[in-house]
């Protein structure tokens, strides 16, 4: 590492001369800046005082969370180039579904995440946004690289997180888009309140009771993979059986214990349905003692967690489980139309008919007799 260390040092120093990065350029690149705005002082997500010298015209997102916000403002407009992940495809992320010219980008090195910071450095573009790190290791980047670096955050909520309307809000206004980026916090609040109004005055004693299976959080689970604080729930005010295990995040609950809910409804996540299917080949007899599967009311939501939070997703998601949970509250609502209104106004384009064949075809029922057949063992579409 020292001796990675002294090359990158030497590098950056002759860097410096050839490409003429003194405080004599970056003065020049001030003026001229200036004239997009003039010097913009803010404070990024993890606290750090960030200074531009005017509007950035060029950007760089390292990773997909903070790419994926960058495009609800901008599409790709001003970007210079990408991680190595984006030229690999974009199956489950709507924004590089929405925007194939990513994977024709100039690649700043990194698998996941840009770590080319040379190139970066050689780049230089006018700002860099991070996913949030400890600020010693942003400000390090910040140092090797040379450009303003501005810390994102998406926060512990999935979707109608503040941080992220925060995040999108300061992509707005590194890069002179303050009225888009007011526009997507507006749409999401408005989504955020539309699903709450339509569900918030329904006594819980009339509410079905529901659980969410299979959730594919790092990675796929069986049925028993679930949350307690499942925000799509929560965003229709729906009640969810595992609530009171106090266990935050991520959890694997016994099954028997789910038997012992035994929730009226059941949504299983399409990112593990394999799973499941290959569970119920082994122990038919549990899935059909559970009331939702024997009574018809299992249904399948799109995958939401690749590559961290699709947002646009999860929201797509909690209006069809608000549909199928209280169908007399949602009857002007499409699930599909509204997926594609949903992706529409934050990628750019209608997306459901591309994505669903993708993840086993969609928005459905989940019934014995599709798993009898080993529907979801097929090769995906």
């Amino acid at each position: 590492m020292k001796k990675q260390s002294i090359i990158f040092s030497a590098f950056l120093a002759v860097l410096l001369v050839l490409t003429g990065c003194t405080k004599k350029d970056g003065a020049a690149q001030s003026a001229s800046s200036q004239k997009a705005g003039g010097k913009i002082e803010f404070t990024d997500m993890v606290g750090r005082t960030v200074v531009l010298d005017g509007y950035a015209q060029t950007a760089l997102a390292e990773e997909p969370a903070t790419l994926r916000l960058y495009v609800y403002v901008a599409g790709t407009e001003k970007l210079i180039g990408v991680s190595e992940m984006e030229p690999k495809g974009s199956t489950g992320r709507p924004y590089a579904m929405a925007h194939p010219e990513l994977q024709t980008m100039k690649v700043f090195g990194g698998n996941y995440s840009i770590q080319n910071f040379e190139q970066v450095l050689v780049a230089k573009p006018d700002v860099f946004f991070l996913y949030p790190d400890q600020v010693s290791t942003i400000n390090r980047i910040q140092e090797q690289c040379n450009v303003p670096v501005v810390a994102l955050d998406y926060g512990t909520g999935v979707i109608f997180d503040p941080k992220v309307y925060q995040s999108i809000e300061l992509i707005g206004k590194c890069i002179g888009k303050e009225q888009r980026a007011k526009e997507v916090v507006d749409f999401m609040e408005a989504c955020k309140k539309d699903l709450n109004d339509r569900t918030k005055d329904i006594p819980d004693s009339q509410k079905l009771t529901v659980y969410a299976g299979g959730l594919a959080w790092n990675g796929p689970h069986g049925i028993e993979g679930t949350r307690e604080n499942y925000p799509l729930f929560e965003a229709v005010n729906a009640v969810n059986v595992v609530t009171g295990i106090n266990k935050d995040g991520m959890v694997m609950v016994d099954k028997e214990k789910l038997l012992e809910w035994n929730p009226d409804v059941i949504f299983i996540d399409l990112g593990s349905i394999h799973l499941i299917q290959e569970d119920y080949n082994k122990n038919k007899a549990y899935y059909k003692s559970l009331k939702a599967f024997k009574e018809g009311r299992v249904y399948a939501q799109l995958p939401f967690v690749w590559c961290n939070e699709n947002i646009d997703t999860a929201i797509a998601d909690a209006y069809f489980i608000g549909k199928k949970i209280y169908p007399d509250k949602f009857k002007d609502i499409d699930p599909i139309k509204k997926a594609d209104e949903i992706y529409k106004f934050l990628v750019g384009k209608e997306l459901y008919n591309e994505f669903a064949p993708k993840v086993y075809g969609g928005f459905q029922d989940i019934t014995f007799e599709a798993l009898d057949k080993n529907t979801y063992l097929k090769e995906k579409k």
